[in-house]
């Protein structure tokens, strides 16, 4: 583990591996440890930045909007030298601060995999972020715990691997500070990236969990419609965080997008 300063922040990074470098951001619902199962067989062929972001493990709170995340991210690319060749992927929580982060940044990486994001979420969908705030304000991240996993999986991949429910669920408790993710739920309700996706240049792949009820199949298609070039996958028999549920079909997506595997 390393802690990186950027601007009087504190950011929480791992790196491992060696060749063309990837970021890696992780979902609101867990951590970077996330990444695990893919991330000893990404690092056979690139050298990865797992960053634990703001509010999770030792690093600091961000601002109020994700795009105070995303700005986070573009100092920590310049304060870690990594080149402009240097590819990111994000997951939920962390696809929507990569979206954010080529509209603003764009020109400080190269290719964006965003898996399980949208450009915004509906009336309806934003009544959960709310709720799960409230609750988590009242209670602390216990009262989310039991939502994050309903959110990350779905009820058959739950009921197939109670230990990886079991992992996912302390290492939320453990790493989340609540008073950052109750912020980063009601950022996620208030955001709209519609008018700036048209900015984006990089080279970008939208990919989903098929069954994903959280940033449904249909939403995240709207997404890869509105970056211009964007390439579109469906991963079946997933949800949310699909390097979980099957590694080897995240990997081959990742490696079949990213040059340098």
């Amino acid at each position: 583990m390393t802690i990186v300063a950027v601007r009087g922040a504190d950011l929480d990074v791992i790196q491992a591996g060696a060749g063309r470098d990837l970021v890696l951001l992780h979902s609101l619902l867990t951590d970077r440890s996330a990444f695990a199962l893919v991330a000893p067989m990404l690092a056979k062929t690139r050298r990865l930045t797992l960053v634990n972001l703001p509010g999770y493990g030792v690093s600091s709170p961000a601002g109020p909007d994700v795009e105070d995340y995303a700005d986070r991210i573009a100092e920590l690319l310049t304060a870690l030298g990594l080149p402009q060749q240097t590819d990111v992927l994000g997951n939920g929580f962390g696809g929507f601060i990569s979206i954010a982060l080529a509209a603003r940044h764009g020109g400080k990486f190269d290719r964006l995999i965003v898996a399980d994001a949208l450009a915004a979420f509906s009336e309806s969908a934003k009544l959960p972020l709310r709720s799960l705030a409230a609750k988590v304000t009242q209670v602390g991240m216990s009262g989310a715990l039991d939502v994050a996993i309903s959110r990350m999986f779905p009820p058959r991949f739950i009921a197939a691997n109670p230990q990886v429910v079991t992992e996912r669920r302390q290492a939320l408790a453990r790493e989340a500070n609540p008073v950052c993710f109750q912020a980063a739920c009601l950022a996620l309700a208030r955001l709209d990236f519609t008018p700036v996706l048209g900015k984006i240049r990089n080279p970008t792949l939208v990919m989903v969990g098929a069954l994903d009820q959280t940033t449904p199949p249909a939403l995240a298609r709207e997404l890869a419609i509105g970056i211009p070039g964007a390439q579109f996958l469906e991963i079946p028999g997933c949800g949310h965080c699909p390097q979980i549920e099957n590694p080897e079909a995240f990997i081959a997506a990742v490696n079949g997008f990213l040059p340098g595997a």
